[in-house]
């Protein structure tokens, strides 16, 4: 496979003169070579080619997309400007805006933002909790305060055991994980007791005690009637349901699927709920090339994606999620014109599948990109506008 990225790469402009069919045959296959790998990187984690210079294509340039190096691994989209200003004041112990922005959203009835500030204020949180704990203090009963040392006992067990494979975890981080998990029951129940009416974001933090600890099917049946009596089409719920019923944690193939197709299929246009069935196929497809992306099935799953992500609202905090993944399976599907509309709309943030499970998120997402680019450049493109 690093053969054909050289080759991509010294070839060029040299290569259209041999005309079109050639130029899409190199393309897929690098294409399947890189569906095919199993997590993108060398043996030492490192993204295969990644000793070769990159040089930035004149077409991505010209449509203002960056290089690897500059970008951003931590978030899929721009963090909203007035979270961004509330972590940056609980890290220098004022939770004065945190709670601001938690109470905004309980008033709203803003539940998907809801879930979104509280992860980012509970990963903070997990770092240095000195600000959450001066919170509690002066507002003892607070349901954002709960929500967030809730997601924050998540977060923090995440972090006692790292992101490495088994067989480089410790047991005592192991231990330290479980011993923490088992302590966001508790929290999680509370924030539910103080939770504003209406608001499902604690049952949806119990999802991760869930895939954490191993409960078993009735628990997260039970959590699920929890979470849809009060929003039945939520993001970040769904995204976290899906996991759970995944094969690699707690269900199989065919129970995951089956999940992601009902969500599908009874949600309304912009709720972005047509992006499970994507994220379904994506966490089981085994295959060594790029066929089973290409069936007719999966044209009509991508067809719908790109209808919600048009219906979506521009304000959505996981449309940029949707749009990554969007432009991955465009882009397989040599649906180049539609597909470099969703990397210009992403493009500078790498955080989300399917990047995220690369060794290195930031080549991963440039090599597909700049796929599409040179792809469309040569005439291959479908002319289908994203």
């Amino acid at each position: 496979m690093i053969i054909l990225w050289i080759v991509l790469g010294v070839i060029g402009l040299p290569l259209l003169a041999l005309g079109l069919y050639f130029l899409k045959a190199i393309v897929q296959g690098a294409m399947e070579g890189w569906r095919g790998a199993d997590d993108g990187s060398g043996d030492d984690g490192s993204e295969e080619g990644a000793d070769q210079p990159y040089e930035l294509p004149a077409a991505a340039a010209a449509l203002g997309m960056l290089p690897p190096e500059e970008q951003n691994r931590d978030s899929a989209a721009p963090v909203p400007a007035v979270l961004a200003s509330a972590v940056a004041a609980a890290k220098k112990g004022d939770w004065q805006p945190a709670a601001d922005l938690l109470d905004a959203t309980a008033a709203g009835r803003d539940w998907e933002n809801r879930s979104f500030h509280s992860w980012w204020l509970a990963d903070t949180a997990a770092d240095e909790d000195t600000w959450l704990l001066a919170w509690e203090s002066a507002r003892p009963d607070d349901p954002g305060a709960a929500l967030v040392r809730a997601r924050s006992t998540v977060a923090l067990a995440g972090k006692i055991r790292g992101s490495k494979q088994a067989k480089y975890t410790t047991a005592e981080q192991f231990a330290g994980f479980r011993r923490v998990m088992e302590q966001s029951r508790e929290h999680h129940a509370r924030a539910a007791e103080l939770a504003v009416e209406g608001d499902p974001v604690p049952y949806i933090g119990r999802i991760s005690t869930a895939l954490g600890l191993g409960d078993p099917h009735i628990e997260m049946e039970r959590i699920w009637k929890e979470i849809t009596a009060r929003d039945p089409h939520h993001y970040e719920a769904h995204y976290m349901a899906l996991q759970y019923w995944c094969a690699k944690w707690r269900g199989s193939e065919k129970l995951a699927r089956d999940f992601a197709a009902e969500a599908a299929e009874k949600a309304p246009p912009g709720s972005l709920m047509t992006v499970f069935p994507l994220i379904a196929h994506f966490e089981h497809d085994e295959s060594e090339t790029t066929d089973a992306d290409r069936t007719p099935r999966m044209r009509a799953l991508v067809d719908a994606l790109l209808a919600d992500v048009t219906a979506a609202d521009p304000a959505h905090p996981r449309l940029a999620e949707a749009r990554h993944l969007l432009a991955y399976y465009l882009c397989l599907q040599d649906r180049d014109e539609a597909a470099v509309e969703q990397f210009r709309l992403v493009d500078g943030y790498v955080d989300a599948l399917p990047w995220r499970y690369r060794g290195d998120p930031a080549a991963a997402y440039c090599r597909m990109r700049d796929l599409s680019l040179g792809n469309l450049d040569g005439g291959g493109g479908e002319g289908v506008s994203g």
